[in-house]
Formats: C-alpha cells, sequence, structure tokens
C-alpha cells in the first residue's frame, strides 16, 4: 500500500496532479493516516486556530473550540465564522437568498432553461462573515430547509479511523 506525503495530498485537494497519478491515487487503498494529513492540510487554510474535526463542506468545517465552552463542537466557516452547535442545521444562521422571481432565476438559468417559480425555489446560503457561497438547494416553495447530515463523530472516530474523540463538554 502506497503511503503519500502531504505535498501530494495538498496537490490532490488542489487539482493539480495529472489526471493519472489523480486516478491511481483514487484507485488504491487508503493510506491509514491520510484523513489526518488531510485536516492538516484544511487546518493550515483556515483563519482559526479551532480543531477541524470533519469538513462538512468546500469551506464548513465541524470544529472543536478552543475558547469557552472549551471541546464544544460548532461548524464554521473557513473564515472563522461559527454558525452553532454541530447538531443544529448551520444554514438556520447563514444569510440566505432565495431566487423565487423569474428575472432572479433567468440570471442562473436563462430562456428554455429557466423553471417555473411557482414549483421550485433556488436558496442560496451565504456565510455573513465572509459572503462566500456555501451551499445552494433546489426545493419546492414552502419546503422546509435541508439539514444535509448529523455525523456520529465519534463513530467514525472510534470506528473508521481508529482513535478516540476528545470528549465534548456537556
Amino acid at each position: 500500500m502506497a503511503s503519500y506525503d502531504k505535498e501530494i495530498i495538498r496537490d490532490l485537494i488542489d487539482g493539480t496532479l495529472p489526471w493519472q497519478s489523480t486516478k491511481s491515487i483514487m484507485s488504491q487503498y487508503k493510506d491509514d493516516d491520510r484523513f489526518f494529513k488531510y485536516i492538516d492540510i484544511l487546518q493550515e487554510r483556515v483563519k482559526f486556530n479551532d480543531q477541524i474535526l470533519l469538513p462538512i463542506g468546500e469551506h464548513l468545517y465541524i470544529v472543536a473550540k478552543k475558547s469557552e465552552p472549551q471541546g464544544e463542537r460548532v461548524v464554521k466557516c473557513g473564515c472563522g465564522h461559527e454558525f452553532g452547535h454541530y447538531t443544529n442545521n448551520w444554514k438556520l444562521n447563514a444569510v440566505i437568498n432565495v431566487r423565487d422571481e423569474e428575472e432572479e432565476i433567468a440570471e442562473i438559468y436563462p430562456g428554455r432553461h429557466s423553471y417555473d417559480p411557482d414549483w421550485m425555489e433556488i436558496r442560496e446560503f451565504i456565510c455573513p462573515g465572509c459572503a462566500t457561497l456555501l451551499e445552494v438547494e433546489a426545493a419546492a416553495p414552502g419546503y422546509p430547509i435541508v439539514f444535509d447530515f448529523l455525523p456520529y463523530l465519534e463513530t467514525f472516530y472510534r470506528d473508521w479511523l481508529g482513535t478516540e474523540l476528545p470528549a465534548e463538554p456537556r
């Protein structure tokens, strides 16, 4: 089994590896410490010191806070904006732009590619701290905001990564 250094993993994340190398890395068994190398690289790129436990989007992370309450697990944007405890839907604390008018929809889906706003709307979830577009969902008007997933962090760390996750304060 091959083990890749952080530079190779960094290039993989950035999409700068040649396709054959990328395909080879994706097809082989994963080295035991790849997730931790990945987390280390992400940690270097964010504007906060809280420990990243799990990335949940391109700019979103579940972290263990280093400030009070220390160890609390929250969702943070790469800029450092905090969205609240990870068991709550972070989207409810984002700036939400709803495209439900024909003119707004046409900015993305012009002409015959458009859709009927009576049947669907596009919701854009934006970080209030840095204005980064974090997520987009399409739903029927009035449909509740989707809570994408709630990971079992302890199980992931214990059963998949073979290590214990530090306990969260109560």
